[in-house]
């Protein structure tokens, strides 16, 4: 039976995101297609997202980076991280390289842990990268500790991103250059059907309120200004995280009987960090964003280009957030025009699946 080795980033949610909609794509091209998930994302991510055959291999893959809650990122323990890794990187490569040879894929992709790309070339597997952005790219914003060579850590990223066969990138994407071929997809996104009244039932809302799901990734974010947001009249929001259980106006989606993204298709806006799986879902289902920005993430610009292309989203600053501030750009990002230009198609799953395919024996016409 044919078997895809999918190397996946654990920080966040948003590679799984990416992953899993070229994986059902692929499986309707190949059949019997299985999947190994060598990552450290949840397997409860995967659970009723991925139509195919798989199973976990719970191995960390990469450090992307440490963060203090979603917003937030820790420069010197992340570079610390890195170095450890790399410290035994040879014994690493080594373990990926006997556990590939071992299950023998047909194929390796990743996204984005240029450790399963080095091991994929060395076991001679075909290996692809699926890529928004590189993790070169993020660290290279960082000012690493003194005590830290961090030209050489960047080195051996590139060097490692360098053994990919292609990389595929995925729109929007900041600029990459270090692979040797890169083709460039369209947009994953994978909206599910709405359940707007259901959801509206379920609240009980209000004639009149509208609702805001609170959602930053994969990264909990721990507290809100609770007690200055119940105020806030007109809005129910939804919460990606414990809720006091006085509230009136906000409800913990932990509780809620409908997933992440049955919610994302079914409120009235969506705040959030400009993070791909969000932001780029939200475009495709027309819905608006209010986004808090961190501006030190790669690919964080591009996604906020493409948002204001061809989506409505407004930003509210860190220090607005914090402390509750979020009226203003409710009330703004709903009056805000429906953009003329038509939305990117979001094709990219199966732009991807397309290339994938033919690395299996038997693809399906």
């Amino acid at each position: 039976m044919p078997l895809i080795w999918a190397a996946i980033s654990g920080h966040g949610f948003g590679h799984a995101a990416q992953v899993v909609p070229v994986l059902n794509a692929l499986g309707r091209l190949v059949p019997n297609l299985r999947a190994l998930l060598r990552t450290t994302v949840p397997a409860a991510f995967f659970k009723d997202r991925l139509m195919i055959p798989w199973e976990i291999s719970a191995v960390q893959q990469d450090i992307g980076c440490v963060q203090n809650g979603p917003m937030t990122i820790d420069v010197a323990a992340t570079w610390h991280e890195h170095q450890r890794l790399h410290s035994t990187w040879n014994h690493r490569l080594q373990a990926e390289v006997d556990a590939m040879r071992a299950t023998a894929p047909d194929l390796v992709i990743a996204d984005t842990p240029y450790l399963a790309l080095a091991a994929g070339k060395a076991a001679a597997i075909p290996t692809i990268a699926l890529v928004s952005f590189t993790w070169d790219l993020v660290l290279s914003e960082y000012v690493a500790p003194p005590s830290i060579d961090s030209q050489a850590i960047l080195q051996l990223i590139r060097q490692a991103y360098a053994q990919a066969d292609i990389a595929l990138q995925i729109t929007p994407a900041p600029k990459m250059e270090i692979f040797h071929r890169t083709i460039a997809i369209g947009p994953i996104a994978e909206p599910v059907p709405p359940a707007r009244e259901q959801l509206a039932e379920y609240l009980g809302v209000a004639p009149g309120e509208q609702t805001v799901l609170v959602g930053f990734g994969g990264i909990p974010l721990n507290s809100l200004p609770f007690d200055r947001l119940e105020s806030l009249t007109g809005y129910r929001f939804l919460f990606d995280g414990s809720v006091p259980p006085e509230s009136k106006r906000f409800a913990s989606i932990k509780l809620l009987p409908f997933s992440f993204k049955t919610l994302m298709a079914s409120v009235d806006f969506i705040m959030t960090k400009p993070g791909y799986g969000t932001l780029v879902e939200a475009v495709a289902l027309h819905t608006p964003v209010v986004y808090v920005r961190r501006y030190n993430f790669a690919d964080e610009q591009p996604l906020v280009e493409y948002l204001h292309r061809y989506g409505r989203g407004i930003e509210l600053s860190l220090d607005d957030f914090t402390n509750g501030h979020w009226e203003e750009a409710l009330h703004h990002v709903h009056s805000l025009p429906v953009p003329s230009t038509p939305v990117v198609p979001a094709t990219g799953a199966g732009d991807a699946a397309t290339l994938l395919a033919q690395y299996f024996y038997r693809p399906m016409q």
